[in-house]
């Protein structure tokens, strides 16, 4: 489906678990080939929010559109439009890069899988180790597979829950450089992240997520990062003292 002209069109989006409120009335719209960081302190419903739009997870309630198709309705063809990065690599530890990319580009029906493997695994620069275990990679290398893996199929629209994570500033670095150039590209992202520096540097539009709802979204080029990065704090310590003193 190439029609929309917004990636992702999300109204009223809640999610409860009893009566925990994860994501809590969140509205807005990404444009084609544009990219939204998302920040907010543990416990937010960042991950919540990511699950739902890949279809991981259904709404208790509103909607949300991504690349034209509704995300309850669990349409294959959606999948095709998407790629995921999450905490978990997905990846089998005891199989090389090339076997878990040739893997998964079968199951995604690509007719050329291990030509489409070696070039995912030369983009992100892991040409020297395709034949090593990937139980023998570094953090930053997982992520720079797990990277390979979500572009695999060429999606149009990617989701990065906390990509950073867990990496030092040489993997960081490495890993914002092959985001900017999948941005470059056109590609659609919305990423999760804590990293005030990379995460405003590379986005569009930012978003404070707070107890499930958007507490600021703004365009980038509106944003000063030091009311920002005050304001993010003032969040995360207001959430840890909640959290402390056992407020839902």
């Amino acid at each position: 489906m190439e029609s929309y002209e917004n990636a992702l069109e999300v109204r009223h989006l809640r999610k409860a678990f009893g009566v925990l409120k994860a994501v809590d009335g969140i509205d807005f719209d990404l444009k084609r080939g544009e990219f939204l960081t998302v920040f907010g302190p543990n416990g937010a419903g960042k991950t919540t929010l990511i699950k739902i739009l890949s279809g991981l997870t259904q709404p208790s309630s509103g909607s949300a559109k991504v690349a034209g198709f509704d995300v309850t309705e669990g349409n294959p063809e959606m999948r095709k439009e998407i790629g995921v990065i999450s905490h978990a690599t997905a990846l089998y530890a005891d199989l090389t890069p090339l076997e878990n990319l040739m893997f998964f580009a079968r199951m995604h029906g690509l007719v050329q899988p291990e030509d489409q493997a070696l070039k995912v695994i030369d983009e992100v620069g892991l040409s020297q180790r395709r034949n090593d275990r990937v139980r023998t990679f570094s953090r930053g290398m997982l992520q720079r597979l797990s990277i390979a893996r979500a572009i695999l199929h060429d999606p149009k629209i990617l989701f990065l829950d906390e990509p950073f994570t867990g990496l030092d500033l040489h993997a960081s670095n490495i890993l914002k450089e092959h985001l900017q150039r999948l941005h470059d590209r056109r590609r659609t992202i919305l990423m999760t992240t804590h990293d005030i520096s990379c995460g405003l540097e590379m986005c569009d539009k930012v978003a404070l997520q707070v107890q499930g709802r958007f507490a600021f979204l703004e365009n980038i080029g509106n944003v000063e990062r030091d009311q920002f990065e005050a304001m993010y704090f003032d969040a995360v310590r207001d959430n840890q003292f909640i959290m402390e003193i056992g407020i839902k």
